[in-house]
């Protein structure tokens, strides 16, 4: 199709204003927060309705024309890179709260509603939005759909699919379907808990429908220092052994802790080798009793400093540290690749032992950030991106770090999602014949394969990249 005959049928659909096709337009469109991968689409599309939407996939689905849905960019897997043949749809401007009901805790949002904005809206009916992502001021709930987004307080609750009830989506041929409803309780396949994760390849949700749940009404907030990581991780198996179930379980390596400091003076103690942040929420009975069992534990492990947050200023303080941690890390590298592998708890000290011997290896610095309580790794590889052959250096130690994940019985990620990054490990993870039930699923609802083309499945090309 011409570039002419291209942009005439956009501009059926679209004024001229809401096509972006000027090199200049195009710039912030050219990589998500994963920047190692660049590329610049033929178009960027801004959409106001969900009619525009369904109308630019039909479109593309006519012509054959790949399209990438995106929204504010912050995917840490290159999961919204552009491909170079084909059309970014911007999901920003559908940023609307539907309908939120107080009563059967729900709420219907527009896939470009951000993450935070569900529970700010949510708040004055005591109910709040549970998956929290670092990002979760900007992230949109589309792109939480699109890769399962997880959050420091997933541990207790859940990830993006245990809290999703319904979808509207655009399939691939512009086929507009509903998933799910308004139950917990489905019926029949489940198709939300295919949906959710799929990363695009499946087509576009316009609207979802979330589950809310009712804010805690006490929380119990402990910040505890250690002289070694080790220290910490039995700190975190000791509290799982004795049954208590957080929302939340965080550790932070003397790297990480510095550069928070750095950023936000959290009060974290920069001679502390790791730091654990543990957090008890729910009833006030309840977390009471259970902190109770909590600082027990914490005294009598290896801590050198222990504090409790005496107040909401206080938790809130501890919490804008932990999570500003991936952006303060721009304090102390210039670049730096952000990992998400999963282990087994039981293996976090031997995995994190063997990073730092990787890191030795590679001459690179790692940064470890991670949601101890499930296991879930973010090691940051630290490199200078100005230096030639440090980015392939930085990939390389990365997808040591990917393969340890599997070696030790976890995943190649967590919550961040395959992308571009880890689509060449798909297989360190899975045998060919789950490898090809994937790709036949994918060619059923996508034959053309223009939905997000070119990521996850390892080998598939993505012009221009």
């Amino acid at each position: 199709m011409t570039d002419n005959g291209f942009l005439s049928e956009i501009l059926d659909i679209f004024p001229a204003e809401r096509v972006l096709t000027e090199r200049a337009e195009l710039i912030p469109y050219e990589s998500d927060a994963l920047t190692a991968f660049r590329a610049f689409p033929r178009a960027v599309v801004l959409p106001e309705s969900q009619n525009e939407v369904i109308e630019t996939v039909r479109f593309c689905h006519r012509q054959n024309v790949p399209f990438v849905a995106r929204g504010s960019g912050t995917s840490l897997s290159g999961g919204s890179l552009p491909n170079e043949d084909g059309i970014i749809i911007a999901m920003n401007r559908l940023n609307h709260i539907v309908r939120l009901d107080g009563e059967q805790r729900l709420a219907v949002v527009q896939a470009g509603v951000s993450n935070l904005a569900v529970s700010k809206a949510a708040a004055p009916h005591g109910l709040y939005y549970v998956p929290d992502p670092s990002s979760q001021s900007v992230c949109t709930v589309g792109g939480n759909v699109a890769f399962n987004s997880g959050g420091a307080h997933c541990l207790k609750n859940g990830m993006t699919s245990n809290h999703v009830l319904g979808i509207k989506v655009v399939l691939p041929d512009g086929e507009v379907v509903e998933m799910g409803g308004e139950s917990l309780e489905g019926v029949g396949p489940d198709l939300v808990g295919l949906f959710v994760g799929s990363e695009g390849l499946f087509g576009i949700a316009l609207e979802i429908t979330l589950r809310l749940l009712p804010v805690p009404e006490a929380y119990r907030t402990v910040l505890a220092a250690y002289s070694s990581m080790k220290s910490a991780g039995e700190t975190v198996a000791a509290v799982v052994a004795s049954g208590l179930l957080p929302g939340a379980i965080e550790i932070m390596d003397k790297l990480t802790i510095q550069a928070v400091e750095k950023s936000f003076n959290a009060g974290y103690p920069t001679d502390a080798a790791a730091l654990l942040i543990v957090e008890l929420e729910g009833e006030t009975n309840q977390v009471e009793a259970e902190f109770v069992e909590l600082e027990k534990i914490i005294r009598n492990s290896a801590a050198f400093r222990v504090r409790c947050a005496r107040d909401e200023a206080e938790r809130s303080l501890i919490w804008k540290g932990r999570k500003g941690a991936f952006g303060a890390l721009g304090a102390i590298s210039q670049a730096y690749i952000v990992q998400d592998g999963v282990v087994p708890r039981s293996q976090l000290g031997a995995v994190l032992a063997e990073i730092d011997e990787l890191s030795a290896r590679y001459g690179l610095r790692v940064a470890n950030v991670f949601h101890a309580g499930d296991g879930n790794l973010h090691p940051n590889v630290l490199y200078d991106g100005s230096e030639e052959g440090m980015l392939e250096r930085a990939e390389a130690l990365a997808g040591e770090i990917t393969k340890l994940c599997v070696r030790s019985g976890g995943v190649i990620t967590g919550e961040h999602g395959v992308g571009m990054e880890k689509r060449d490990y798909m297989c360190e993870m899975f045998a060919e014949a789950d490898m090809e039930m994937m790709r036949h699923l994918a060619k059923e609802i996508d034959p053309r394969g223009i939905a997000n083309a070119g990521k996850v499945f390892p080998g598939e090309r993505v012009p221009g990249v």
